[in-house]
């Protein structure tokens, strides 16, 4: 959120002509203040973006109200004690798990792996072993952890609303062997079962789609003003879009996919298939 809020005020100064230092002046702040708000590194105050927004001539009571509601989104997600900040790992994970955790609703399109909101622990193991940034038997084992903690979304009094479309390879591929893979296609049947949970599998005889370069998951929020965020992995990092446009372009790639894929009861049936072959 705060990289959305900053990127939205960078986009304002730069469209009113206002260099960082005129900026900090009229908030009687330094340069480097504005640079770490507009990339996001600090919470900030609604009287500095009420200031800004006038300065930049905003006029629109809309978007400043959105402006707002992004910066009071952002300092309470700073503030909270989630149970990840005392997991060992990368700045990354946290903040991709601090996202999710308060998301309202998840869209995830996986292309060789299950989702790891629907991993098993052996399934998450298996994978772990196979990557050799995984070394260190504690690490693979703290990865494990946090995976199932994070499924705890699915249940609850408030469960987030997940929609995950899953390449058909990947429920075929064998992640550490046949038992393995039998406990998941399990799981993955007991959770679509979930009424907050829609599971849908693109068959292998789908052919081109929009969605070849990648997994990418869209996490989306209740508050008002905020918008939605899209995170897509890469081969050993993880990259973020909030670019309103962009995010909706995601957006737009997701419905496709669900269009083009199998319906969820079509998809159960699918997956208890490979169920009873494991």
């Amino acid at each position: 959120m705060g990289r959305k809020l900053g990127g939205e005020l960078l986009r304002l100064r730069i469209a009113a002509g206002r260099t960082q230092t005129q900026a900090a002046e009229s908030i009687n702040a330094t340069g480097t203040k504005i640079v770490k708000m507009e990339q996001g590194w600090v919470p900030m105050r609604d009287p500095d973006i009420r200031v800004l927004c006038e300065g930049y001539g905003l006029e629109d009571a809309e978007v400043l109200a959105r402006l707002l509601a992004l910066a009071k989104l952002d300092r309470e997600r700073r503030k909270a004690k989630g149970w990840w900040l005392n997991a060992s790992v990368g700045k990354g994970l946290v903040d991709f798990v601090s996202l999710e955790d308060s998301a309202t609703r998840i869209r995830n399109w996986q292309v060789t792996l299950i989702p790891g909101l629907l991993q098993t622990a052996s399934y998450t193991r298996a994978m772990a072993v196979a990557n050799p940034a995984w070394e260190d038997p504690n690490e693979i084992e703290t990865d494990v952890e946090v995976k199932q903690k994070r499924q705890r979304r699915l249940m609850g009094e408030n469960p987030v609303h997940l929609h995950v479309v899953i390449w058909e390879g990947a429920l075929r591929q064998q992640i550490g062997g046949p038992n393995v893979m039998r406990g998941q296609m399990e799981r993955l049947l007991e959770v679509s079962e979930y009424p907050n949970v829609r599971l849908q599998v693109l068959p292998f005889r789908t052919g081109a789609h929009p969605a070849t370069a990648g997994p990418f998951c869209i996490l989306s929020y209740a508050e008002a003003g905020a918008l939605d965020v899209v995170e897509s992995d890469t081969h050993n990092d993880m990259m973020w879009v909030e670019n309103d446009e962009e995010c909706a372009y995601f957006g737009e790639v997701f419905d496709r996919l669900a269009r083009l894929s199998l319906a969820p009861k079509d998809s159960t049936m699918l997956i208890d298939s490979l169920y009873k072959e494991s």
